[in-house]
């Protein structure tokens, strides 16, 4: 008999799922409360980022909160004429760490500048 070969899923790094760090006012606010926000992977799930998170950063993750952002469209105007596309589709993800935990790069913390 032949033996199955079993669907093999390639597994991403950590660094593969989070992108950055998005430094708004509302997300330096939050910081203040041990809440970072993140652009992340649109194909990852919670328990991934928290993974991602703990492996990059070595803090504890208690919660994450994550949400879609759909592309916006938009109108590009030239001599040619008009041109219509979207932006992309982003994922972002509200971290909650332990108590006493800090996010630091570098040596500083970009959320608290």
């Amino acid at each position: 008999m032949e033996e199955l070969k079993l669907h093999q899923v390639a597994t991403k790094s950590s660094r593969d799922i989070i992108y950055r760090p998005l430094i708004t006012e509302k997300s330096m606010n939050n910081a203040t409360k041990s809440k970072y926000t993140f652009e992340v992977d649109p194909g990852a799930n919670k328990i991934e980022i928290r993974k991602a998170i703990e492996d990059i950063f070595k803090v504890t993750v208690t919660k994450v909160n994550t949400s879609k952002l759909p592309g916006k469209r938009r109108v590009r105007f030239d001599k040619r004429g008009r041109h219509i596309g979207y932006t992309k589709t982003r994922k972002k993800a509200v971290v909650t760490l332990k108590a006493g935990d800090v996010i630091e790069i570098g040596g500083l913390n970009p959320f608290e500048m």
